[in-house]
């Protein structure tokens, strides 16, 4: 039974790793995947998803208007797709997470969603927010702070790596932007 799934975790935890390797499990064993991000974010260069060890693949990209239930149904009808991989949920729309749950429930494609949970601010992404209140498992991906407890909150740092307090929730970046801390250090960071 196709079920839609949801990891989520802070930034540099291996999110996009465990996509690949997940992926590549499949491909080996002579099932189809398909591999979709978002198309604001091309750290990898456009049209693909790659991880900070190195690894990466080619990879279809949606943007906030595409109908991922209809991209689904065009792909199965092409090949049998044994599961599609998702990067970067967190930048789903939730009309998008129900297109998603729609091709698990219809088309029998399982969907493997990787993603943010928070904001820097500490606010759950639109994205994240319909995954965790529509998937049918969730999986936290552990990464630790600099303190050693479990991360599970963002800072952005601005350019002189003070933490950031306001700004827009998107602002696609890496290890020179965001730093992944426990909520204690997060609370400290942003004057709580």
């Amino acid at each position: 039974m196709a079920k839609l799934h949801f990891h989520y975790s802070t930034m540099n935890a291996g999110k996009s790793t465990l996509l690949l390797q997940a992926s590549y499990n499949y491909n080996e064993r002579g099932m189809a995947t398909r591999l979709l991000t978002a198309r604001l974010d091309e750290r990898a260069g456009p049209r693909r998803i790659a991880s900070r060890i190195g690894i990466g693949s080619e990879a279809a990209t949606y943007g906030p208007d595409d109908d991922l239930f209809a991209m689904v149904r065009t792909w199965q009808e092409e090949e049998d797709i044994a599961c599609l991989f998702v990067d970067e949920a967190q930048f789903l729309t939730e009309a998008q997470v129900w297109q998603l749950a729609r091709a698990v429930d219809d088309l029998g494609v399982p969907a493997m969603c990787y993603g943010l949970r928070v904001d820097f601010m500490g606010q759950l992404f639109p994205g994240s927010a319909a995954l965790l209140a529509l998937a049918d498992e969730m999986r936290e991906v552990r990464t630790i702070c600099h303190c050693g407890r479990k991360a599970t909150m963002v800072v952005r740092r601005g350019p002189d790596g003070r933490a950031l307090r306001e700004g827009a929730q998107v602002q696609v970046g890496g290890n020179e932007t965001y730093s992944a801390l426990c909520r204690r250090h997060w609370r400290e960071e942003m004057g709580q």
